[in-house]
């Protein structure tokens, strides 16, 4: 994204903040008569672990529309007045939400519970690239870390907790009902880090070239090495130097497959694909799903399941 885009989307979203705060002046929170937790989550990773920790005592809101690309997605005049209302507001922060700090500075709701879900996770440095005007849109809109945490199973178990710990804090009386869905899930993401170890550590291949460097975390945890088209975020394309780049290593370490993504054009990758003889397949960096996985019933654990698959057969 450009410098012009990124002052006109400044200006743009203060006037939303600004609006947002107008309409509120003088109401009151309204009560939920259901006695339900009012939630709103910041993209699909903290709205799926917010529903599986909060089961029936919550209602969570995406405010990230289904298909949507997260990186540059910003709040709009609704989703600023929803978090007055709210009475729990969930994201990842680690620069991933590169407008929550903002939004949260501005709200009069002082009863908002905030689950920083990253909080306590050991951040990874994003992969600094030469191309200084990349480099500088990548710095302004995530900051230096790579903000894919979710993407260990063992990241996103130390999420969920964060998020149950701020359901528990909102919400006492239930203490124990989120406390035992907790450890329920958190003993499925010791199966699945597990399966990814047994499954990835005796391959003989460890390369992996994705779309946008969204892999970081997943590849540090079982010993790949990313190669990404793009950087952190994936809104641009790749100058001449980067894709000659990108097609040396595919060369080089004999990659068989190039990974896109649901949510972005997959040109790129197919135009490497056809340079290099490899093929192109999925590789889902969770961070939105699309109204058919919705509808498939599709969650974290199910699209982590088929990533292991893709990633199984890349590299055998």
């Amino acid at each position: 994204m450009n410098k012009t885009n990124r002052t006109v989307k400044a200006v743009l979203f203060t006037a939303a903040v600004s609006a947002a705060l107008l309409s509120g002046c003088g109401q009151k929170k309204e009560a939920d008569n259901s006695g339900k937790l009012s939630v709103m989550a910041s993209f699909y990773p903290m709205y799926d672990f917010a529903v599986k920790i909060g089961g029936d005592k919550v209602d969570v809101t995406n405010m990230v529309p289904a298909g949507t690309e997260p990186h540059d997605w910003e709040p709009a005049t609704k989703d600023i007045t929803s978090l007055e209302k709210a009475d729990v507001f969930v994201y990842s922060g680690a620069g991933m939400e590169h407008w929550a700090e903002d939004v949260l500075k501005t709200l009069k709701n002082k009863n908002l519970t905030v689950a920083e879900a990253s909080s306590g996770i050991t951040l990874m440095k994003g992969h600094e690239r030469e191309e200084g005007e990349s480099q500088e849109a990548e710095s302004e809109e995530h900051g230096e870390f790579d903000p894919h945490v979710w993407l260990s199973p063992v990241n996103a178990k130390k999420e969920m907790e964060n998020i149950k710990d701020a359901f528990v804090k909102a919400d006492p009386e239930n203490e124990a009902y989120y406390q035992a869905n907790y450890e329920t899930y958190a003993g499925k993401f010791d199966e699945l880090d597990k399966k990814f170890k047994d499954t990835l550590s005796p391959l003989p291949n460890k390369s992996v070239v994705v779309a946008h460097e969204a892999f970081g975390y997943l590849c540090n945890a079982y010993g790949l090495t990313q190669m990404g088209i793009e950087g952190l975020s994936p809104d641009s394309e790749p100058d001449p130097a980067r894709m000659a780049e990108v097609i040396d290593f595919v060369k080089e370490n004999k990659v068989k497959t190039i990974f896109f993504e649901d949510l972005v054009s997959p040109k790129v990758a197919e135009t490497i694909a056809k340079e290099t003889g490899a093929k192109t397949e999925v590789l889902n960096p969770l961070e939105g799903l699309t109204d058919e996985q919705l509808k498939d019933g599709d969650d974290y654990f199910s699209v982590m399941e088929k990533n292991l698959t893709v990633l199984k057969e890349a590299l055998e």
